[in-house]
């Protein structure tokens, strides 16, 4: 057994602190735990939040008085610096699909999903570029390959 239990946070740097909080607190109802403003290295101001995504894990957003050069994020995978993209799982369809409308709303996402077969999932961009994953797990075992994924569009509802 895992001496580990989950992930905990994810840090990443950004330009705009405020948009990025909006952002998770309005796509995914996130609570901001802590929003802290100190002293950075080097002078400057340090500001950094801890924002709640459920089940354990938060990100870790840090804004730099001085921009570190890690601010952007991209979406073409394997450009995306060391740590490529996360994922947030959501508990079942019903979520998925609610999130999926909010993301495509906001201009996030595509609304496409990409159904693996144990997992179907969607990608969002978050405001500082960062590629995204909202995931939920389907209950089969079957496992499919990128070549054999399916990949549904989004038909807004009227």
């Amino acid at each position: 057994m895992p001496l580990t239990d989950g992930t905990h946070h994810l840090t990443l740097f950004t330009r705009d602190m405020d948009r990025l909080i909006r952002f998770y607190e309005e796509m995914f109802d996130a609570e901001t735990r802590y929003d802290l403003r100190e002293p950075g290295p080097g002078g400057g101001t340090l500001r950094h939040a801890l924002i709640d995504l459920g089940g354990g894990f938060s990100l870790h957003p840090f804004e730099m008085s001085e921009l570190t050069g890690h601010e952007a994020g991209s979406t073409r995978m394997g450009a995306r610096g060391h740590i490529d993209h996360f994922a947030l799982k959501v508990p079942d369809e019903a979520t998925l699909q609610l999130v999926r409308r909010r993301l495509f709303d906001a201009g996030a996402s595509d609304g496409i999903i990409t159904d693996f077969g144990a997992v179907r999932l969607i990608t969002f961009e978050d405001p500082d570029g960062m590629e995204g994953e909202v995931a939920v797990w389907t209950g089969t075992d079957r496992v499919l390959t990128f070549a054999d994924r399916t990949r549904e569009h989004f038909e807004r509802k009227t």
